[in-house]
């Protein structure tokens, strides 16, 4: 798009800078859960999710799922994949389990639960605040039900598509790893900087959406100077644990997009789009619910969630408030279909691929094609219900 002319200088310059605070949620979670993975606060839940288990393999099934549901919630669902997945390879390993229910359990919540809260997924970020007009109550009050009921169906669904590799028992007290003097003190203060940002993003959700970025700032910020005042900050683990590459993805993403508005490609869209939408609420939501989920698999859904944000606004007669909701249901539910859908269902791969697990994309479409789209329309559907 630069080389071309058909974007210029100063649109990099507005794209940083209408999503500084973007860019600022990742930098600062990020850091945030680097550190609190140094400091065993996710090894530990993991260890407490398979005592709880009681040697039971379905339980510790729907263990990995609460957790991941926890942390997607919270820290976002690329944490969730970034974090989760090796922890629960490692865990279900040691305990002589097979690891694929337990890994794929992994990725399908980090997205199903990303719409939970705004702040559980960054597109949920993106695309509330350059669209605007939707308070953490309206939040709450239209997708927590949705949400809900996707979860449920996604725990549902694998665990009986995994049903016969649930059987036997493990003992979860081989679990127990040896502790450093330190640590517990490392642990207490992760897990403070962790509740205390879970807290803040709720606040800012609340009173003042775009200062996210700088809560999530604060709070890495914060546990990175409890770290190095315990003498425990590797600078070399840190800059590791960051994924540097998704600053200019994201940027670019953006740029391309603000190209294809140039050239009036995204009104284009908007016709379409509205044409299929109709009026009202209920079909707005849904078809904008379809519409997105069907964009996030072919060309991912950060990028799909920007198109979305430039086509919206063109758009007359059909509900914006409705289409907002539908995307992000779309945005945040529909990756669940392929491999490329999403930015966690690729960390996934790649961790899986590290450990020598291959996925192929038609392993991973097999089951999504069977639990997605049933989560895809009882969240929309339920998502008309309550807008009508």
């Amino acid at each position: 798009m630069l080389a071309t002319g058909i974007v210029g200088p100063g649109d990099v310059g507005a794209v940083l800078q209408r999503n500084a605070s973007v860019f600022a949620f990742f930098l600062g979670m990020m850091t945030l859960t680097t550190l609190a993975e140094a400091a065993s606060v996710f090894d530990r839940m993991a260890e407490v999710s398979a005592r709880l288990a009681g040697g039971s393999p379905r339980r510790l099934f729907i263990n990995v799922f609460l957790l991941g549901t926890l942390i997607s919630t919270f820290l976002t669902n690329d944490a969730t994949a970034l974090i989760l997945t090796p922890i629960v390879y490692a865990v279900v390993t040691q305990l002589r389990l097979d690891p694929l229910p337990y890994v794929f359990a992994c990725t399908f919540i980090a997205d199903t639960a990303s719409m939970t809260l705004r702040v559980s997924n960054p597109i949920n970020v993106i695309l509330v605040q350059q669209l605007g007009g939707l308070s953490l109550v309206d939040f709450l009050h239209y997708l927590l039900l949705p949400s809900i009921a996707a979860i449920a169906i996604n725990i549902g669904l694998l665990t009986w598509i995994f049903r016969r590799s649930f059987h036997g028992t493990f003992a979860g007290h081989e679990l127990a790893k040896e502790r450093g003097a330190g640590d517990g003190i490392a642990f207490n203060w992760a897990v403070l900087c962790l509740v205390l940002v879970g807290i803040a993003f709720v606040v800012a959700s609340a009173v003042q959406p775009g200062a996210i970025g700088a809560v999530a700032v604060a709070g890495g910020g914060a546990l990175l100077l409890a770290t190095a005042l315990q003498g425990r900050l590797r600078w070399k683990e840190l800059a590791g644990g960051i994924s540097w590459g998704i600053f200019p993805f994201i940027a670019g993403m953006f740029l391309m997009v603000r190209g294809i508005e140039h050239h009036g490609a995204t009104q284009q869209l908007g016709s379409l789009l509205g044409r299929l939408a109709g009026s009202g609420t209920f079909q707005p939501a849904v078809v904008s619910a379809l519409f997105s989920a069907a964009g996030s698999n072919v060309i991912n859904n950060v990028p799909m969630v920007a198109v979305m944000t430039s086509t919206i606004p063109t758009l007359h007669g059909a509900s914006q408030h409705a289409l907002v909701l539908g995307t992000l249901i779309g945005c945040d539910l529909g990756p669940n279909l392929t491999v490329v859908g999403s930015l966690s269902t690729m960390i996934w791969l790649l961790l899986l691929r590290q450990r020598g697990i291959e996925v192929s994309g038609l392993d991973y479409a097999r089951l999504g094609v069977i639990v997605t789209p049933v989560m895809l329309v009882v969240a929309a559907v339920l998502l008309g219900l309550l807008l009508g």
